[in-house]
């Protein structure tokens, strides 16, 4: 499936939070990068239908997301970057919650919720209270709501913040291991992330694209103006570029 953004832009008010983000999703994982303000979070409340844009398309395989209604977010998942969960429910109780209100078929569900759980590696928990998880367990578990229904996009809102640095290391193997045939949409500030996961990378700044390529062609493109380029100092300069 393909996600389509055709000139998106967003006010509130007369101030603009995203300006003209045109952009094709195909599967694999895109960074989006950029400080805070840069509209990464105004893209993703439009892509998951939390706002609606003030102009633009969003388009899935060709179609409008709002003329889909719930065809278009049952192909949604969505990890936010607020730890906000049920402490007091245990981890199964929690996705069958979820379940529910994705409206996944009863009798499927406790096959999906099983499967869920192991592919985040939470089996062996999945009876504790939520409250008693590591930081790390928790976006485990924020990811399992995420994928629970098997949708064919993924979002996730600052995955790695409050992560130690092994906990971050586990959590992007873990979202390596779960983008087979998926788009997954990284919005980040921590560049490190994503250099060792995301196969595309979209700099975004002031509500605008100031730049966008492969991994390998951004370096490629920055090593004519720059000794020994990463993606970290190519934002660096872009965003000191920027203001």
């Amino acid at each position: 499936m393909i996600l389509e953004a055709k000139n998106l832009t967003k006010y509130y008010g007369k101030k603009p939070a995203l300006v003209g983000f045109s952009y094709t999703f195909h599967p694999g994982i895109y960074g989006l990068l950029g400080p805070n303000g840069a509209g990464k979070s105004t893209l993703m409340g439009i892509m998951t239908t939390n706002l609606k844009a003030t102009s633009g398309e969003l388009l899935l395989d060709g179609r409008e997301i709002r003329a889909m209604g719930k065809d278009y977010r049952k192909h949604i998942g969505y990890m936010p970057q607020q730890q906000k969960l049920y402490d007091g429910f245990s981890l199964l109780r929690f996705l069958y919650y979820i379940a529910a209100l994705k409206g996944i078929d009863k009798a499927a569900v406790a096959g999906e919720i099983e499967k869920t759980i192991k592919a985040v590696n939470l089996w062996e928990a999945k009876d504790d209270a939520i409250g008693t998880y590591s930081g790390g367990m928790r976006q485990r578990a924020l990811l399992a709501q995420a994928i629970l229904g098997n949708p064919q996009f993924v979002i996730m809102d600052e995955p790695t913040v409050g992560l130690d640095p092994k906990e971050r290391v586990n959590f992007r193997e873990l979202v390596a291991s779960i983008a087979a045939e998926r788009t997954v949409i990284i919005a980040t500030h921590i560049v490190s992330d994503l250099e060792k996961l995301a196969s595309e990378i979209i700099f975004l700044n002031h509500g605008k694209i100031i730049d966008s390529g492969t991994m390998e062609d951004l370096l490629s493109r920055y090593s004519e103006s720059m000794e020994d380029p990463t993606i970290e100092k190519i934002y660096m300069q872009l965003e000191t570029e920027e203001h």
